[in-house]
């Protein structure tokens, strides 16, 4: 059965690399570049004039709008457009900026074409795609509350421990034996019960209180 390409949107004010980029998403299959923009207000133009791709491939340092900001107005207006990061360096500071504003994905400019088409799978299945250096970075700047430490069942300690690894959340119910609804349950309860918003954040909260080794 076919299906429909994912479409992608690129931003960057780099025009060569744009192409490449572009090239290496064609050589993939599976994916459209429904537009490009060299910055974030272009973005916002296409999609305001009625182009609204999928995922976009942000790059951080822009003119007249740069990623950031791009990524927070996204954030605001259209949440359900998933972000990847392009970004040519290890930045702690914008890591953190960029993963508070929900993006979903952060790859260097220099990853290998094989790292970037697992960033795109990734993402284009609902989950997420950080490098080693980004969960290095969250997990120096994640702080748990000590006085507000909470009790957990052995069925979330369970789920905890599984999204820890590279199972899609369908993968996580089958492995449970429970519906992906169900999986979705645990998940938003604990997002609430853990004061948390991403399964990055799930990831960090079992390392910090050794549910998972390392």
């Amino acid at each position: 059965m076919l299906t429909k390409p994912i479409q992608i949107a690129l931003v960057d004010d780099h025009r060569l690399f744009r192409s490449g980029i572009a090239a290496l998403i064609d050589s993939f299959g599976g994916y459209n570049i429904l537009f490009e923009a060299t910055h974030g207000q272009e973005l916002i133009g296409s999609i305001s004039a009625g182009l609204v791709p999928d995922i976009i491939l942000l790059d951080i340092n822009m003119p007249v709008m740069d990623g950031i900001s791009t990524a927070q107005w996204l954030r605001k207006y259209h949440p359900s457009i998933r972000i990847i990061i392009l970004s040519m360096f290890e930045d702690a500071e914008k890591v953190l900026l960029m993963v508070r504003a929900g993006v979903k994905g952060y790859l260097l400019k220099d990853a290998e074409p094989d790292e970037f088409e697992r960033a795109l799978i990734k993402v284009s299945e609902g989950d997420l795609f950080y490098p080693d250096f980004v969960t290095r970075h969250l997990l120096n700047n994640f702080n748990i509350d000590k006085e507000a430490q909470v009790q957990l069942n052995p069925r979330e300690i369970e789920f905890l421990r599984l999204t820890s690894t590279e199972l899609t959340y369908k993968e996580i119910a089958d492995t449970m034996n429970i519906s992906v609804r169900t999986v979705d349950s645990f998940r938003d309860h604990l997002f609430e019960k853990l004061q948390i918003k991403s399964r990055v954040g799930l990831v960090l909260y079992s390392i910090k209180n050794k549910l998972i080794d390392l």
